[in-house]
Order: structure tokens, then sequence, then C-alpha cells
């Protein structure tokens, strides 16, 4: 204790005698100063036949507050194994005293005998087995002060010596206890860190998981689950709007040391650099390493065997199957959702099986009307931003969704007056995504003379002006794009359509000071840019950024963002200036409650 502490301590000050007490207390609470004098073996026997658990506690005092060297440990170690079988559930404290033993950082010899000792002691009595796995299993969470050790989710050189051992136990009990994988699955739920933990403590917990799926493969299905469960909490809690604003904050602090002529560094400015958002990088770099793990079990090599195959199929079928039970039903995802864009670029068969698994929930009735809005979303962001698409996949798709749009309106009735958003949310949600993709994706559903006949055949007008009126409810940017799209062409000519929508809302909006809120349809465009630094690797290669249409002359214009406009057109909206004009007066009407979140932006964003 330092000078200064000493004189400031608010603790009571001890006399001679009270200190000597202590001592003495202290000296009476461990009765024997080695093992050798009454060991294990001894303490076990008098416990079990004379009823005398007194030496028992005294060795567990003793195991718990004595400082042990490696040959001590080692011998008490060999002695407990020697006499397994006679530590029944009554020893469960001495069990437990042994189990939390230090003996990562031992010799050799050491780690051998403990590793011995707790697979024949878990072996032998299951009760100790949510014990002994809860020991081990919480040697996988580094401390908080251990950032040093995990760099970007990788161990040092000693603390993967150190992990190792841990790894070769599990495999050893997990093979010769089936039971145990329950109770390993119930440990890793209970422990997986909390969402607010450094990025090294939750990013070294995975790396963990993934090298118990490397020799466990059993594990699969449950532990790549629970952790898209549990990066779905981080990525709720990192929004892209702090996110934005953080990388804001760091870019104007570089510009004001730039303008300070401060040279930085040519090493800080590395390719793995992360988002500055505390969650949002511990999101990013977990990310970054599924996609690693992903690439490497699922990439097509030279050389691919039947297992490895087979092992790729199997991990795809999981995230398909975790996508419809825990990502597709989230709300406000903004990144985690790239676990299935990253999958799906490896193979074209992966593709193919996620727009046909989101399209059989989009035309399915007895799915709820939620999931089937979100499916669309998906679907329509995913044919929008996926560069590894071909277009005639998107053509197909186009086509069937038209299809479905015209058989709703060829069943419903012309003069009825049901033409709510909440009763048709599926329809309005099948024509958005038409007039999304078309107005997204129109240098490429325009290139030749055969693709403009394709969208000729789209019947585009009948769905714009139909009695339903899509464009009522359309977002503004997705309504106004289209419309250009579809006049440029000669498709269609919806500016009529969307000045007697814009009169139509002129009186709420000045009424009520608001637009309705079901005059908008929510949208959740779940592709939209990507944000995350490291991670963002796997992801930029197969991502389409929009491009402006080639046969536009004029220079884009942005749109003047107003207070309550939805969050698409902030700085590369596609819509030209000579097309929205007469709009821009009544840009007025079409602004909207800001009551969804960035998801619903469509991303006609660079």
């Amino acid at each position: 204790m330092s000078v200064y502490t000493t004189k400031t301590s608010i603790l009571k000050t001890f006399s001679g005698a009270d200190r000597e007490r202590a001592k003495v207390i202290a000296a009476n609470k461990v009765r024997f100063a080695t093992p050798k004098e009454k060991g294990l073996a001894e303490s076990v026997r008098a416990a079990s036949e004379e009823q005398n658990f007194h030496l028992v506690q005294e060795f567990t005092y003793f195991l718990k507050e004595a400082e042990l060297d490696d040959e001590e440990l080692e011998e008490i170690l060999k002695d407990a194994q020697k006499i397994v079988h006679n530590l029944t559930p009554d020893f469960v404290n001495v069990v437990e005293a042994l189990l939390s033993l230090n003996w990562r950082k031992r010799s050799c010899k050491t780690i051998e005998a403990f590793t011995e000792f707790s697979i024949e002691i878990l072996v032998a009595h299951n009760r100790y087995l949510p014990m002994g796995i809860s020991k081990f299993i919480s040697h996988w969470i580094p401390n908080d002060q251990d950032g040093a050790d995990w760099v970007n989710g990788c161990p040092s050189n000693q603390i993967y010596c150190e992990l190792k051992p841990i790894h070769d136990v599990l495999n050893r009990i997990i093979t010769a206890v089936p039971m145990a994988f329950d109770v390993i699955v119930d440990t890793i739920s209970s422990k997986f860190p909390y969402f607010k933990k450094p990025a090294h403590v939750t990013s070294g917990f995975l790396f963990n998981l993934l090298w118990l799926l490397d020799y466990k493969p059993v594990f699969e299905e449950i532990i790549l689950q629970l952790v898209l469960q549990k990066l779905l909490v981080l990525d709720v809690n990192a929004p892209r709007d702090e996110i934005n604003l953080e990388n804001s904050c760091k870019q104007m602090e570089e510009a004001i040391f730039h303008m300070d002529d401060i040279t930085v560094s040519p090493d800080t400015n590395n390719s793995e650099e992360t988002v500055d958002h505390p969650i949002g990088q511990c999101l990013d770099v977990c990310l970054h390493m599924l996609y690693k793990y992903f690439d490497k079990k699922c990439s097509i090599k030279s050389i691919f065997t039947d297992q490895e195959r087979c092992t790729a199929n199997r991990i795809f079928k999981i995230l398909l199957f975790t996508f419809d039970d825990v990502l597709l039903p989230s709300h406000n995802t903004h990144h985690v959702q790239f676990v299935m864009f990253f999958i799906t670029s490896l193979r074209q068969t992966y593709y193919e099986a996620f727009l046909s698994s989101l399209w059989q929930k989009v035309q399915n009735p007895n799915v709820s009307a939620i999931i089937r809005h979100g499916a669309v979303g998906y679907l329509a962001s995913f044919l929008a931003r996926a560069k590894f698409v071909p277009l005639c996949t998107l053509q197909l798709y186009l086509m069937k969704l038209s299809k479905w749009a015209h058989s709703y309106l060829d069943d419903s009735d012309e003069y009825s007056q049901n033409c709510s958003l909440k009763s048709n949310l599926v329809f309005f949600s099948v024509c958005q995504a038409i007039f999304y993709l078309i107005a997204f994706r129109v240098k490429d559903l325009t290139a030749t003379t055969n693709d403009l006949l394709f969208l000729q055949t789209l019947q585009l007008s009948r769905l714009a002006m139909c009695h339903f009126n899509p464009l009522r409810y359309c977002l503004a940017a997705v309504a106004t794009a289209f419309a250009g799209v579809t006049r440029t062409y000669q498709l269609a000519y919806c500016h009529t359509v969307l000045e007697r929508n814009a009169r139509r809302k002129l009186a709420t909006v000045y009424g009520h000071e608001k637009s309705m809120p079901e005059e908008t349809l929510e949208t959740f465009f779940p592709f939209d840019p990507y944000l995350l630094k490291m991670s963002n690797k796997f992801i930029e290669n197969n991502y389409l950024i929009y491009q402006g249409n080639a046969d536009d002359n004029v220079s884009p214009e942005p749109l003047r963002r107003k207070r309550g406009d939805s969050e698409m057109v902030d700085d590369d909206d596609f819509i030209k200036a000579d097309k929205r004009q007469k709009l821009l007066e009544l840009s007025k009407s079409q602004e909207f409650e800001k009551h969804f979140h960035f998801g619903s932006s469509p991303g006609f964003s660079k």
C-alpha cells in the first residue's frame, strides 16, 4: 500500500494484538502445510467410513487458498484420479475445488494430470457434468482486460495453446458421455457474453464456438442459430444512423487533423479498420469471423470431396432454416441478414433455393400477411442488390410478381370500396417490389429491344392505374422513380396519378400537420448499403451499387431533404430533375412521418 493510501485510508486501524490474532485465525484455517500429511484419499476414506467430513472440509479450504506448485498439484490430481469412483455427490465441494484449480498455465505434465482426472470424474459421475462443463467453457470467455491477446477475434499463440487442452477435454467428454450434448448447449447459451461487452470478449467466445464446430459438427444447427440470435441483439442495438454518426465524427476529426498539417502514419489506415461504434465494432468483427468460416466451409474449390459438398449443403440448409425462423420475423435488423447474402453468393443453387423459399411464402395465403410482406421486401432487395444474380432470374421473378398482382386484380371486385392498406398489404407490397426493381435495375432491364418488349408484357399501366391505386401507398422516391422510368420508355404514364394522390393528401397534411400512418406502406429493404468496414470485404465484390440510367442526359439533382422524409433520397437519388419538376412543387404533400427504421430506404445510393 502506498504512503498516500495509508494516510487517507478510511479503514479501521488494527493494533498489534488484533493483527496477531488475525494471523492465528488464518493459520488455523488450514491445519496442514502440504497434502502429503493428510491427503485427499485419507480425507475421503474418513468421510466414507467414519462419517467424519472435517478432514474433507479442511482439504477443500486448502485447495482453494494454498498456492500449489506444479509438483504438488500434479500429485493431488493423481491421488484424486485413483479414488475417482469414491468421489460421489457427497463430496461435491471438494470436486468443485479440484475442477476450479488454476491449471491452464502449468507444466505439460500437470495439464495432462488435470485433463485425465477431469475426464474420469465426469464420465464416472454424471452429476458433475454441468459443473465441470461450465468450468471449461468459462475459460472460453476472455477477460475485459485481455484485448491485446485477441486481435479481430483471433487469439495470440499463447492463448491458443492454453485453449487447446480445453477443447481436447470437451471433445473426449462429448464422445464418452452422449448426454453432455444438452449440457454444453445450455452452458453455451447461458454464458454467451452480454451484448455491451468489449468486442474482443464476444468475438473470443465466438472463436471458441466455431472451433467446437470443427471437431463436433453435430452442434452446427443449434450453435449457428444461437449465434445469429445473439448477433441480432447486437444488430438492433447498433442502428445505422448511430454508425453513420460515429463515422461522420471520425471523418470530421481527420479533416481537422489534415487542416492542421498533422501527418497520419500509413499504418493507422490499415485494411482491418472497423467502425467506431462500440456495439457496431463487435458486430463487425463477429460477422467477419462468420463470413470467413462460411467461406472456408462452403466456397467451391478446385478439389471438392463428397464430404465437403455435404458439409457445405448442410450449413446452407441450417442457415436457410435459421433465416425463416429467426431473421425473417425480426424487425429493425441492419446487417445480420447479409449472412444470407454472402452464403448465396457462393453457389448458384443457393441463391436459387433462397429466392424460391421467399417466393413460396409470398404466394402462400396460409402464411401471415406480415411474413409475406417481409418476404417481398427480402425478395426485391436481394434481386436489386445481388450482382451475382443473372438478368434472366430477375426477369423471371418480375414476371412471377406481375402475374400474381394481375391475378389478384382479376379476382377482386373493381367497384369494391375495401382498398385499405391493411386488407391488401401483400398486393401493395408486391406492386412496390415491381416498381422498385424496375426503377433500380433500369439499365439492365432496358439494355436491348427484347428487354423493353419484356417490360411491356408486364402490363405495368394496368397495375399503376388500377382501382387499388398502389402508387398512393408506395414510398415517395419509389413511386417517383418508377414514374420517370415508365414515362421515358413509354411503358405507362403515372404522373397524373401521383399528382392526384398528392392533392388528396394536402388536406391531411395541412389539417393535421402530418399524413395518416395508413397512407404509407411500411417497407423494409434489408440489403441497404453495408456500413461495417472490416466484414464488408466479403460483401462489396458481389454488391450492386445503383448506377443512373444511361439514357438520361440530365445530371441527377438530389431531392432536398425535409424533416420526416424517407432516408432513401440522401446523396445519390437517381430521379432526374426533368422527370420530377412538378413533383418537387408538391413535395410538401409527400412528407411522411418517420416512424419506420432505416431499412425503409430503397437504397438508391452509391
